[in-house]
C-alpha cells in the first residue's frame, strides 16, 4: 500500500505542488516572524480548488520546510525563524562565529530530515493500530477525549494561565455560533445568514497569525544593527565520520523524545528542541561544548524540530486532536476536502492515509536536496526588506480568506481576527488555548449531548466506560500537574 502511495504522490503534478510548498516554506521559515502556522494558514484556502492529494502535498511541504528553514536565520543571525528554532541559536550561531557556516547549515538540513523521516516511520508503524483502538470510541469517549484536549489549555498557556483560560473560554463561546448540532436551531447569529454555518476557522487563523503578526511587527519594529556575514566561503557542508559518531547518541535520544513530545496535544517543536538539547548535553562526553558551538547540540535541536511532525500527525489523524497549531489548521484543511480526521478516516479512506505518509517522505527528501544545494544562497532571503514581506503577507491574507468561500464576510472576519490577534499579542495573551477551544468545543458539545441522548439523560454513562474514565483521569492530571509540581518543589526547597 505504501509503495503504491509513493507511486501516486510522485506523479508530476503532485510532486510539483510539493516542490512549490517546500520552496514557499523555506522562504517563510527563514524570515524571522513568519511561522509554519502562518504559512499553512495562508496557503490552505489557495489549495481549495486542487485535488486533496495535491493540496496536502503543498501544505505538508510548507510544514516540513518552514520548520527546517527556521534554523537558517537562527544559525546566521542568532534570530530563530520560527519558535521551534530557538534551541538552534544555542550552538548554531556560535558555529557561524567560528567560521563553520557551511557545516552548521548542512547539519541543520541533514538532522532535520533524519528527524522528519524517523517520525514518519513511527507514523507508518503506529497510526493504524492506534486507529483500530480508537474505533471503539463512542460519543462518551469522544467527549472525554475533547475534554482531555481542552485540558491542554493550561500547558499551552505557559506562564499566562489565567489569560489562557479566559481566551479559551472566548474560543468556546465563538464555537457555539451557528446552528445547534442536535436540532439545527440558530444560535448567536443575530439574523446574519453568513453566521448560520458558524464562524469559519481558517479566516480566524489567517487573521490572528497573519494580520495580527504583521501589525505587531510594524508597531514593535526595532532596527537590527547586526550585519549578515559574507557567506561566499561557507567551507564544507557535510559532517565528517568522526562528527557523525559524536552525534549518534544525540540523534538517537532526540528521535525518541521528539516523537513522544509531538504526540502530546498542545506541545510542539519549541518544547521538543529545548528538551532534546538538554538531554543530549547530559549524555554527551563533551557537555562543556554545548552552547559554545557544539555540533551535537545543533544536531539534537535540529532533529527535534522536524522530529515532532510524525507525532503530531499521528495524534491528528488517529484521534482527530491537533498535536500543535499547524495540525490544527490541517484538520480544517482535511475537513475542507470532506475528510474527517479520526479513526474512521483509516476505515473509509485508507489509501488517502497512505498518501499522506508518502507525502511526508517525499517532502523530507525534497528538503534534503534543496537544503544542501541552496546552502550558499539561502542566507540572502534574510536581506529582503520587511516592508515587502508585510505587503505580500497582507495580500495573501486577503486573497486566502476570500478564496475559501468567495465571501467578503470571511475577509471581514479575518480582519477583525487580525486586530484581536494584535491586541492579544500586545497583552501577551497566548493564542494556543483559543485554537484548542475553537476546534474542540463543537466536538465536546455534540458528543456530550449525543451521549445523554443515548443514556436517556443518565450522566453515569461518562464514568462507567473504561476508556472515558482513563481520559478523564488524564485530563485531571493535565490540569493539576503544574500546581502539584510547584508545591512539591516548594516543599523540597523549604526542607
Amino acid at each position: 500500500m505504501l509503495f503504491n502511495a509513493l507511486k501516486a504522490v510522485l506523479q508530476p503534478s503532485v510532486f510539483l505542488y510539493n516542490f512549490i510548498g517546500v520552496i514557499t516554506g523555506m522562504f517563510i521559515g527563514t524570515l524571522p516572524g513568519l511561522s509554519a502556522t502562518m504559512g499553512v494558514a495562508l496557503l490552505t484556502p489557495l489549495t481549495f480548488w486542487l485535488e486533496p492529494t495535491q493540496g496536502l502535498a503543498m501544505l505538508l511541504g510548507v510544514y516540513n520546510s518552514s520548520i527546517w528553514a527556521g534554523g537558517i536565520s537562527a544559525i546566521l543571525v542568532n534570530t530563530p525563524g520560527t519558535p521551534a528554532s530557538i534551541a538552534q541559536t544555542f550552538d548554531g550561531y556560535k558555529m557561524t562565529q567560528q567560521g563553520k557556516i557551511g557545516l552548521a547549515l548542512g547539519a541543520n538540513t541533514i538532522f532535520s530530515v533524519i528527524g522528519g523521516l524517523f517520525s514518519t516511520f513511527v507514523l507508518i508503524v503506529a497510526a493504524f493500530p492506534i486507529a483500530r483502538f480508537a474505533l471503539r470510541f463512542g460519543p462518551p469517549e469522544y467527549f472525554a477525549l475533547a475534554i482531555f484536549g481542552l485540558s491542554m489549555m493550561i500547558s499551552v498557556s505557559g506562564k499566562e494561565v489565567v489569560k489562557g483560560l479566559v481566551i479559551g473560554i472566548l474560543g468556546l463561546i465563538i464555537s457555539t455560533i451557528g446552528l445547534d448540532p442536535m436540532f439545527s436551531v440558530q444560535r448567536f447569529t443575530f439574523g446574519n445568514i453568513n453566521l448560520m454555518q458558524g464562524v469559519s476557522f481558517i479566516p480566524i487563523m489567517i487573521g490572528m497569525f497573519g494580520i495580527g503578526e504583521i501589525l505587531y511587527q510594524i508597531i514593535e519594529r526595532k532596527k537590527d544593527k547586526r550585519i549578515i556575514k559574507d557567506t561566499k566561503d561557507l567551507g564544507r557542508i557535510l559532517p565528517t565520520v568522526e562528527e557523525w559518531k559524536r552525534c549518534a547518541p544525540a540523534t538517537l535520544i532526540s528521535s525518541i523524545i521528539s516523537v513522544i513530545i509531538g504526540a502530546i496535544p498542545g506541545t510542539g517543536g519549541d518544547i521538543a528542541s529545548i528538551v532534546c538539547w538538554q538531554q543530549a548535553k547530559q549524555i554527551s562526553k563533551h557537555p562543556e561544548e554545548f552552547g559554545e558551538g557544539s555540533i551535537e547540540g545543533l544536531a539534537a535541536a535540529s532533529l527535534a524540530n522536524n522530529g515532532v511532525i510524525g507525532g503530531t500527525m499521528t495524534t491528528m489523524m488517529t484521534l482527530g486532536l491537533p498535536g500543535d497549531s499547524v495540525t490544527a489548521i490541517l484538520i480544517g484543511s482535511l475537513m475542507m476536502y470532506g475528510l474527517q480526521p479520526g479513526p474512521q478516516l483509516f476505515v473509509s479512506n485508507p489509501d488517502f492515509v497512505y498518501n499522506i505518509m508518502a507525502l511526508l517522505i517525499v517532502a523530507n527528501l525534497t528538503v534534503l536536496i534543496i537544503g544542501l544545494l541552496s546552502a550558499k544562497v539561502s542566507s540572502y532571503i534574510l536581506k529582503v526588506d520587511p516592508e515587502i514581506i508585510w505587503i505580500i503577507v497582507i495580500l495573501f491574507c486577503i486573497i486566502g480568506s476570500y478564496a475559501l468561500n468567495n465571501s467578503l464576510f470571511d475577509v471581514v472576519i479575518m480582519l477583525v481576527s487580525g486586530l484581536l490577534g494584535f491586541v492579544f499579542r500586545k497583552l501577551e495573551v497566548p493564542l494556543g488555548p483559543f485554537i484548542l477551544a475553537l476546534l474542540l468545543g463543537p466536538i465536546a458539545e455534540s458528543n456530550f449531548r449525543r451521549s445523554l441522548a443515548l443514556s436517556s439523560g443518565d450522566y453515569s454513562i461518562f464514568v462507567t466506560r473504561p476508556i472515558s474514565i482513563v481520559l478523564f483521569i488524564l485530563a485531571i492530571i493535565s490540569l493539576t500537574y503544574g500546581s502539584i509540581k510547584k508545591a512539591m518543589n516548594k516543599r523540597t526547597i523549604e526542607a
